[in-house]
């Protein structure tokens, strides 16, 4: 029997930034990690977190950022992909996007597709089951000197709506769905980012969806 395969795609909060900026969360931190050791071996769990990634908007200072541009080159480079998780808006929120959570709802929703229409056109043509996340909250605050200063109170505001217009989304195309704001909240360093309590608390969360799609 062959392992079931779980992409999981998203910002930093999957890459495992730690919060103080002294680098990454090793594997035994990071909820992609810990999800892995929950599901043990009959499951493949890829991480392909990525700071700054956006759903659809570029980043004039840093190239790649994309989601929509890179999530089907992924999808075939890892197929096949059984279960595809994707946890993207949180640098969608950022000042000089100004966008409103229903455009960014339609952003991870082209990140979605994107991935089906790859997976289908792939070698298995396999399409995988989809878990749509809406990310933690931008903390208050997370906008002033010290902290991130790419956001500001509308950012914060809309990070609060991002999960009724994902859970919108999700409804539509049958995918599952999960608010990360419901089990973790961003850490007091840099209002932003999992701390490692919020990294476990996330994988929890996660391990029972896939325990759901994968039954």
């Amino acid at each position: 029997m062959s392992r079931i395969n779980i992409l999981c795609f998203g910002d930093s909060n999957t890459y495992g930034y730690i919060p103080d900026g002294s680098g990454r969360f090793d594997e035994s931190i990071r909820w992609t990690g810990l999800l892995q050791k929950r599901l043990g071996q009959d499951f493949h769990v890829i991480e392909e977190g990525l700071c700054g990634r956006t759903t659809v908007f570029q980043d004039a200072l840093r190239e790649g950022r994309r989601g929509v541009d890179l999530i089907g080159t992924l999808v075939e480079s890892h197929n096949p992909i059984d279960i595809l998780v994707v946890m993207l808006g949180t640098n969608d929120c950022k000042t000089r996007y100004g966008a409103s959570a229903g455009t960014i709802a339609k952003g991870m929703e082209q990140v979605i597709e994107h991935a089906k229409t790859a997976a289908q056109k792939s070698a298995s043509g396999k399409v995988p089951q989809v878990l749509m996340i809406s990310p933690i909250l931008l903390g208050k605050g997370v906008g002033e000197e010290g902290y991130d200063t790419e956001f500001d109170e509308k950012s914060e505001h809309v990070s609060t709506e991002l999960a009724n217009a994902y859970r919108k989304v999700a409804d539509r195309h049958q995918y599952f769905f999960l608010n990360a704001a419901d089990v973790a909240s961003p850490s007091t360093t840099d209002r932003e980012h999992l701390d490692r309590e919020g990294h476990a608390a996330l994988a929890d969360a996660i391990y029972e969806k896939i325990q759901l799609l994968s039954a």
